[in-house]
């Protein structure tokens, strides 16, 4: 018998939810609730194929949830096979080291690391809130996105300053993608059982961007951290650059330090070095049609995510596989393969027809037959990991 659940992604204007069904793991609908708290919201439902918008009068994260369960309402077969409700949180401090099921104490555990992600945690405790009023007595689970770095060892999670600032702020190092992080351990060793003893970097490429070193399974390093501005190059984030940068920015343009951070995160990036746009297959096709700022903007991309992963393999016993995945790192031959040109140090390269015709959506092996370093496309599915989560929490507390 199936078992249904219903994973939900709020965020501060948005909310993105499908219903898993599993074991056999397909998404029998999916959608977003789009502009919420400002004009125009809507909400979209995809299902058998076809996909219906619903404006929404109120553009509440409230009035988007009703929408969920009137449509389920519609439904019974879906709704009636729905045994919980699996959402993901981003910031789980170092309170959260797995997933939880939800209580009055892991929502206060969540409210305290809203601090730390001041659009997000929020958002979410409105999203479960929500979820809680509309589909009573169906037990809910919080999945963290911050969980699966907290096996990285004190020399790698610290920041270099005073001690007292991470004893009573907890400032530190948290990582994110996590869940994706999780998801794609999980799936090489289906694939590779022998990776499960071996060490993996993994460059989860999308709008957001990051790099994990995994050493038997547990994570050792990661490139973003206190908060996802650090690190890779990104959609319209800087990533690591000069703290300083923030102080000079500020002056300079007559703005707190605050506006200065929002630049770095909102304005900066793929956007801000190609003035065109932050979707990187609107810059590949700009730099294939001769665009020099395209071309730069994806260049500089790629050596930063080649420098994020040669440090982030600092930290690893053997360098076995480098698994590419997220939007960009499973769709742009591209970018994977000037990647994996500045990587060459490291004994990695690919095959470039493989890579150049790896099929859109599917696993695949771009390295040479007998390359040292396994080189893999792996699509990541970090709603499947929320539903699994979600079935064997309930099921333990059964």
């Amino acid at each position: 018998m199936n078992n249904n659940v219903l994973v939900i992604n709020c965020g501060s204007s948005s909310l993105k939810f499908a219903v898993m069904s599993t074991p056999d793991n397909t998404v029998l609908v999916e959608g977003i609730g789009d502009r919420l708290g400002i004009d125009g919201s809507t909400i979209s439902f995809k299902f058998e194929g076809k996909k219906e918008t619903i404006s929404l009068s109120e553009g509440s994260h409230h009035e988007a949830v009703t929408e969920i369960k009137n449509w389920l309402d519609q439904r019974v077969d879906i709704r009636d096979a729905i045994v919980g409700i699996g959402h993901r949180v981003v910031h789980g401090g170092e309170t959260f080291s797995s997933s939880a099921v939800i209580d009055e104490d892991v929502i206060k555990g969540i409210e305290d690391c809203a601090h730390f992600a001041p659009l997000h945690n929020p958002a979410h405790i409105k999203g479960i809130r929500e979820a809680q009023n509309l589909f009573t007595g169906l037990p809910q689970v919080a999945v963290f996105d911050t969980a699966f770095h907290q096996t990285l060892e004190l020399d790698q999670y610290l920041y270099a300053i005073p001690m007292e600032m991470y004893r009573n702020h907890h400032f530190r190092k948290y990582g994110f993608h996590g869940t994706s992080y999780r998801f794609i351990s999980q799936e090489l060793a289906q694939l590779e059982p022998e990776s499960t003893k071996q060490g993996i970097i993994v460059a989860h490429l999308g709008n957001g961007a990051s790099t994990c070193a995994i050493q038997n399974g547990k994570a050792t390093d990661t490139s973003m951290g206190m908060t996802p501005l650090d690190g890779l190059m990104m959609g319209t984030r800087s990533g690591s650059v000069d703290p300083s940068l923030v102080s000079f920015i500020s002056h300079a343009e007559n703005i707190s330090g605050d506006d200065a951070i929002n630049l770095l995160n909102k304005k900066s990036g793929l956007l801000g070095i190609s003035e065109i746009s932050s979707d990187c297959r609107t810059l590949e096709d700009a730099a294939f049609a001769g665009d020099e700022r395209a071309t730069l903007a994806l260049d500089m991309f790629a050596s930063r995510a080649a420098k994020n992963l040669a440090s982030v393999a600092t930290t690893l016993d053997s360098l076995d596989h480098l698994v590419f995945t997220g939007g960009i790192g499973e769709n742009s031959n591209y970018l994977r393969g000037k990647i994996c040109e500045s990587l060459r140090t490291l004994n990695i390269t690919i095959d470039a027809d493989k890579n150049d015709n790896a099929p859109r959506g599917d696993v695949s092996v771009i390295s040479e037959e007998d390359a040292n370093v396994k080189v893999w496309i792996l699509p990541t599915n970090e709603e499947l990991m929320i539903a699994m989560d979600t079935i064997s929490l309930i099921q333990q507390a059964h």
